[in-house]
Parts: C-alpha cells; structure tokens; sequence
C-alpha cells in the first residue's frame, strides 16, 4: 500500500501574515486566528485565542517605533496552537514568566493587563529574538473532544 499510513498524526499547519502597524491589524488578527482555529476538531479554545492574539497585536503596534509591519504566527499542532507576533523590536516585552511587581493591577489603569492575561490563561509564553526584532508567543491547549461550544 502506497501513501501515509492511515493512524499518522497530520502534519501541523501554520501561517505567516504581514500586517500593518496600525490599530487595524488588531480585529484582523483575531479574525485569522479564529478563521485558523474554526475547522479543527478539538481545537483550542478560539474566544481565549483571539483575546491573547490581540494583545500580542495591541502590544506590538504600541510598544514599537516605526512602521514595519508586524508579522502574525500562527501553527496548529496535535497538541493545540502556538501564535507569535514578530516585531521590529529587539527589547523584550514585560516579564512574560512571572508577575511583575507583588499585587493586583489597578483596576482604573488603562494598561497593563495584557501580560498577566497571556501568562495567565495561556498554557506556556515567552520571547525570543529574530533576526529583524523579537517574536513574543504564546501556546494553548486542544480542548477534551465534547466540551466545545
């Protein structure tokens, strides 16, 4: 019999995206992300997906200078996803691995929940840096087949 056989795992899938540095990439990266996440059994869970996309995204567009556009990861593997954010910036975001100063945020502050939501609700996150900046990533779960929506 020619071929794959027929109990191998598929091969992950992923896709690179270019998108503005602008507000604009944000509702366009959680739509390919839940676009990427939509016909996959057992996937993560796309509301927590899009959430932690669109901080990478937000944080991005913030936090780095200059126009370069900024670069959407997505891979799918057996074991859930890992979406990355590339950015023209070689200076790490804040500590993605552990709490920043003891304390809750201040619920009044506009800012500053977006890292304690991606170390939070993310099963692992971290960055790296790239040849043109830093990639800033984060991984979820397949859910338990039967629990989704």
């Amino acid at each position: 019999m020619n071929g794959p056989a027929l109990h191998e795992p598929p091969s992950p899938a992923s896709w690179r995206i270019a998108l503005p540095h602008t507000s604009a990439a944000v509702p366009v990266a959680r739509a390919l992300v839940r676009t990427a996440l939509t016909d996959i059994e057992a996937s993560p869970d796309t509301d927590t997906a899009e959430l932690l996309t669109a901080e990478l995204v937000a944080n991005a567009v913030e936090h780095t200078v200059g126009q370069e556009p900024i670069e959407l990861v997505i891979e799918l593997l057996p074991t859930g996803c890992q979406v990355e954010v590339h950015d023209s910036s070689p200076l790490p975001p804040g500590d993605l691995t552990a709490p920043e100063p003891p304390g809750e945020p201040d619920p009044w502050q506009e800012h500053g929940r977006g890292l304690l939501l991606i170390r939070t609700l993310s099963s692992s996150c971290g960055h790296r840096p790239t040849a043109s900046g830093k990639a800033v990533w984060f991984t979820l779960p397949t859910r338990p087949q039967g629990s989704r929506p």
